[in-house]
């Protein structure tokens, strides 16, 4: 087997161990190769063993000339907020933060990829809490599946959300003194950064909702944030109301940028959705976090 061969029957093995496609096809895949029979089978097994004992780090003989980069792990906090108790996950920045940022989830609530999130933002050195706004229901966990948890959003009166946000960011600057702060949002949490900024929270020097509707009769006007609001082109639903945004945005005299990515549509930052739209949100984050370090 040449070195070349190797290497691309290792990608079909690890994509047979991932379980992004079925042994059936990996076998194929591996046949068409020149690797087949006792072979093939051992090198599936082989990377189904690497996959269940995790991916090893290796040191480097010259340490600073590599560095490695993952999410930041975060960890479930609560407060107390002005309804009852808050919970959210927190990632912290390995060195002094350069801000922090209120993560604000869709509607399926504080899953593991808005965590994710969290832990990318304190991988490039924000701090970051992303709060559940279904703390007082028990949070997003005590729901059955996506459907029940954005039902239970949609009965609680936004005025709460307003509150539970604005105790978020109290909380934010208590773990993050002195540096800047930032709210994002994503669906139907990038509605709610427009809530948090209509509801005039000072306390933030930037913003950035993704692809959320603004709210009906919002001004902005109180606020200090630079906002980098986000929209897919395809979006024509909640791109309705995007003429409203700027028109408020222009009437509060914020800083602001309206970046609208033409070929990608709604929720195209979730890599666990079907809409998912990897150069877009590629360069997406690369511009929040640019914007949110200014």
């Amino acid at each position: 087997m040449t070195e070349l061969q190797r290497y691309l029957a290792e990608e079909v093995a690890e994509d047979h161990a991932d379980g992004i496609i079925t042994r059936r096809e990996a076998m194929r895949r591996l046949g068409l190769l020149g690797i087949s029979g006792v072979a093939a089978t051992t090198l599936l097994k082989a990377g189904i063993a690497e996959a269940k004992g995790g991916h090893h780090h290796h040191k480097h003989p010259h340490g600073d000339a590599f560095r490695e980069w993952a999410p930041a792990a975060t960890e479930a906090i609560t407060w107390s907020g002005p309804n009852g108790t808050l919970m959210g996950a927190w990632a912290e920045a390995e060195h002094k933060p350069k801000g922090g940022v209120l993560v604000i989830h869709e509607n399926r609530g504080l899953n593991d990829h808005i965590r994710e999130v969290a832990g990318r933002f304190a991988a490039v050195g924000f701090n970051a809490l992303a709060i559940d706004l279904l703390s007082e229901e028990g949070g997003t966990g005590s729901f059955p599946d996506e459907a029940a948890v954005a039902a239970a959003l949609a009965a609680v009166p936004p005025e709460r959300f307003d509150q539970d946000m604005k105790s978020g960011i109290t909380e934010l600057k208590r773990r993050t003194r002195g540096a800047p702060l930032a709210a994002i949002g994503f669906c139907f949490g990038g509605g709610m950064v427009w809530r948090l900024l209509a509801a005039r929270e000072p306390r933030l020097s930037a913003a950035a909702p993704f692809y959320g509707p603004f709210p009906e009769g919002g001004s902005l006007k109180g606020n200090k944030a630079a906002v980098l609001a986000v929209y897919g082109g395809l979006d024509t639903r909640v791109n309705a109301t995007r003429d409203t945004a700027h028109q408020a945005l222009h009437a509060a005299k914020l800083r602001h940028e309206i970046l609208t990515f033409t070929e990608a549509d709604h929720a195209f930052f979730n890599h666990t959705g079907a809409r998912f739209n990897a150069p877009a949100a590629a360069e997406a984050w690369r511009r929040v976090v640019a914007w949110f370090d200014h």
